[in-house]
């Protein structure tokens, strides 16, 4: 590889385009979608017209939760929204661009609502999501492109990732594609029996403490491989993928005490989770010294016979038995979505690493 492609790409604000921004931004847009109209049993034959509710009465009990979380999950859009619109359009003609988005897609939820039985449309939640793509925006546009570009936080991601966006974005999901309840700590890509539903185990017993190390270590080892295919070769690789997983780990601790209540907040951190995490570290430090192609051909290796193997093996009891102390209450839209998160992730990853593969035989 030539000198020059080591060193990182000066960017010109706001003369160039945010190609993560804008990518950000359309995966936010479709994220609300998805929560908005989940489970997606529409019943379009009930004679109520799509904007009947625009005449309805609000309703009679309004909590502030509600309007605290319609709010709130419009303000990220909002500010994306803006940094989207550069170079193009800035400041207010910005702002203005993101709270026009920002209604038009909540008053296409709110309309696709009234012909969902489990969901109820209403003006209250229009103005609430309009007023966070406002609020969103406002706090965007002071900052500008120019505090995005100069912050401590995007000069370090554009050290360690350049302009590869996508590999940045399978980077930023990895913590949260955790959250959701899982057999194999660091398992994603589950998507039921259904394709193995005709194996029977019988009696056969399996030690779950060895699958689950095996299964954590083969999945961590990939995934770390995968990603520092993304990473400059003079990043800290090492470094950045252990605080990754050292945040993936606060972040599922958080998450679990939320949804299973504080005693609980360690229930997934097995000896087959500890062993698992730590050969997989060990593993990765010496992986991370192969030329790129091995490197992928590794990661693609790791996660495809992880997956087999999560799909394949019966489940662990145990976990079986931790979800009766799942009260998912108001997270269950929340919930839904971060397995939708769980099972794209690595389907997302392996199309990138196939991709690109290519490139990597220009890395050591």
């Amino acid at each position: 590889m030539r000198h020059e492609d080591q060193r990182p790409r000066k960017f010109v604000w706001p003369l160039q385009a945010m190609p993560l921004a804008r990518a950000i931004s359309l995966s936010y847009a479709l994220l609300i979608v998805y929560v908005s109209l989940n489970p997606f049993d529409f019943n379009f034959q009930n004679g109520i017209a799509a904007w009947a509710w625009l005449d309805a009465p609000l309703p009679r009990f309004i909590t502030l939760f509600d309007v605290s979380v319609n709010i709130l999950a419009y303000i990220p859009l909002g500010f994306l929204l803006v940094f989207a619109c550069y170079p193009r359009w800035h400041n207010f003609l910005a702002l203005g661009i993101a709270l026009s988005f920002s209604a038009i897609l909540a008053f296409s939820v709110e309309s696709l609502q009234t012909w969902l039985p489990t969901r109820i449309p209403s003006q209250m939640d229009l103005w609430a999501n309009m007023l966070g793509g406002l609020l969103g925006g406002l706090l965007a546009i002071p900052l500008g492109p120019q505090w995005l570009s100069g912050s401590a936080i995007r000069r370090r991601f554009d050290q360690w990732f350049g302009l590869n966006w996508a590999a940045c974005a399978l980077f930023l999901l990895f913590p949260w594609s955790q959250i959701y309840p899982q057999s194999s700590w660091l398992g994603t890509g589950v998507w039921g029996h259904a394709i193995f539903a005709s194996v029977d185990w019988g009696t056969m017993v399996v030690n779950h403490v060895i699958q689950e190390s095996i299964i954590t270590a083969m999945c961590w080892l990939g995934a770390g491989l995968l990603l520092s295919l993304g990473m400059r070769v003079k990043a800290p690789q090492w470094k950045i993928l252990n605080s990754l997983l050292c945040f993936t780990v606060l972040v599922k601790i958080a998450f679990t005490a939320l949804q299973f209540g504080a005693e609980f907040s360690l229930l997934w951190l097995t000896a087959g989770a500890a062993w698992g995490m730590l050969v997989g570290s060990l593993l990765l430090r010496w992986a991370l010294s192969l030329p790129g192609i091995s490197k992928a051909w590794l990661a693609l290796v790791c996660l495809v016979s992880a997956t087999i193997a999560i799909n394949l093996l019966p489940d662990n009891p145990y976990f079986i038995l931790t979800l009766r102390h799942w009260h998912q209450g108001r997270l269950l839209h929340f919930n839904e979505l971060m397995q939708w998160v769980s099972v794209v992730w690595l389907p997302l990853a392996l199309f990138w690493v196939l991709r690109n593969k290519s490139t990597f035989n220009l890395k050591p």
